[in-house]
């Protein structure tokens, strides 16, 4: 009997390792989590923009899609913010009074980008739920339908900036093309978590 006892004691500890085991966290290197980075960002149109924003950012987003999602998201707001600012600073205020309204257009779209790709960020954070349930295919509508906003604002920016009365400012020219291509990035992210398609039940049974 105190043999099998042993065992049986044995046993339960082996059990309950194992659970421990299985419930603990993988660590992820910061290798893995650089790599995943900079293989995610190869399916954006701009890679390596995408790297040079994100990689820096990869120890916190590990090896979640949803996570890098939310850091393009920041990433681009954070770019459209300080874009809108710059063109509306003072040492850039001469082109909004002079431009024929293009620049003062083209930094109000571009802080309405950042507000859209902020509102994306934050809803993507939050309880989005699993990846097959309802409350995750509303709210991953939502950050699409509001990150296609968004890069269309940036987009609608330049346009702006092709009236405007003489040649734009370099730099402001460059900064407007980084939050349309931080803005690309971001959307193909999150386009990357639409789960895929299952089979329809006619097709299963062909």
């Amino acid at each position: 009997m105190s043999g099998r006892r042993l065992v049986v004691v044995v046993l339960l500890l082996l059990l309950l390792a194992a659970a421990a085991s299985a419930s603990s966290p993988t660590k992820v290197t910061s290798a893995e989590a650089e790599g995943f980075v900079r293989r995610c960002c190869r399916s954006t149109g701009y890679p390596r923009a995408c790297e040079r924003s994100l990689v820096p950012r990869a120890p916190a987003v590990g090896l979640s899609p949803r996570r890098l999602a939310q850091a393009a998201l920041a990433a681009a707001a954070d770019a459209a913010r300080n874009c809108s600012a710059y063109i509306g600073s003072p040492s850039s205020s001469s082109y909004a009074s002079k431009g024929g309204g293009a620049m003062g257009d083209c930094a109000e779209t571009v802080r309405d980008a950042a507000d859209l790709l902020r509102q994306s960020a934050a809803e993507l954070g939050g309880r989005v739920g699993r990846a097959s349930s309802p409350r995750f295919a509303w709210c991953l509508s939502n950050v699409q339908t509001w990150a296609s906003a968004a890069l269309t604002d940036a987009e609608t920016c330049l346009d702006s900036l092709a009236t405007y009365a003489g040649a734009p400012r370099e730099d402001v020219k460059r900064r407007v093309v980084a939050v349309e291509q931080a803005a690309g990035i971001a959307l193909a992210l999150v386009n990357r978590l639409q789960p895929a398609r299952r089979p329809a039940a006619t097709e299963a049974h062909q």
